[in-house]
C-alpha cells in the first residue's frame, strides 16, 4: 500500500471518530436560519468608539455562520444582541528602574444579553464580565498608544468569539 493511501484510510478513520463520539464544531450552527440584530452598545467610559470598535467585531464574528444573518434593523431580526461597557481600567502591573511602569493591564468590564424577540425569553445574559489584556510600556507615548491599541483589540475579538460561540451553543440548544 502506497502512502498515500494510508494517510486517506487514517484520515476517514479519523473523521468517523470524531463524527462517532458526538464531537461538533462550535463554531457552525446548523439550525433554522436566525436573523439577530446587534445594537449599539452604551459605552460608559472614556474611551472614544470603543463601542463601534465591538460592533465591527461582533458583527465580523455572526457574519461567519450561514445559518445566522445580521440585520441592521430591530423589525426585521428574530434575535437581539444588546450590551453596555461599563468600564475600563489600565492599572501598572510592574515598575522599572525609577519607579517607572514597564506593564500595564487592560481591565475592561462589559455586560450583554441576547433575547428572543418572538417570544421575549432572554437565552443569554452575563450581568458583569471581566476581560484583561496586558501589554508593554514602551520608550514613546506612540509605542504605548499602540500597544493599548492592540491589547484592547485582543480583548474586543476573544470578546466577540466568545458571545458568538455562546450564541451558537444557545441556540443549538433551543432548537433540540
Amino acid at each position: 500500500m502506497n502512502l498515500k493511501k494510508i494517510h486517506l484510510l487514517l484520515l476517514l478513520l479519523f473523521t468517523f471518530i470524531l463524527s462517532s463520539c458526538g464531537y461538533h464544531n462550535p463554531y457552525v450552527y446548523s439550525g433554522p436560519q436566525r436573523n439577530i440584530y446587534i445594537s449599539n452598545w452604551h459605552n460608559r467610559t472614556n474611551e472614544l468608539l470603543l463601542n463601534a470598535k465591538i460592533y465591527q467585531s461582533l458583527t465580523s464574528w455572526f457574519q461567519k455562520s450561514g445559518s445566522i444573518k445580521v440585520q441592521k434593523s430591530k423589525e426585521r431580526a428574530q434575535l437581539i444582541l444588546a450590551g453596555e461597557i461599563l468600564s475600563i481600567q489600565l492599572p501598572s502591573l510592574t515598575f522599572g528602574t525609577g519607579n517607572d511602569a514597564t506593564e500595564v493591564k487592560i481591565i475592561l468590564h462589559v455586560r450583554y444579553i441576547l433575547k428572543d424577540l418572538e417570544s421575549g425569553k432572554v437565552l443569554l445574559e452575563v450581568a458583569k464580565e471581566r476581560w484583561t489584556e496586558e501589554y508593554k510600556v514602551g520608550t514613546y507615548a506612540s509605542e504605548n498608544k499602540d500597544n493599548e491599541r492592540e491589547a484592547l483589540a485582543i480583548i474586543i475579538d476573544d470578546l466577540s468569539e466568545k458571545i458568538y460561540i455562546k450564541t451558537l451553543d444557545r441556540l443549538a440548544k433551543e432548537n433540540i
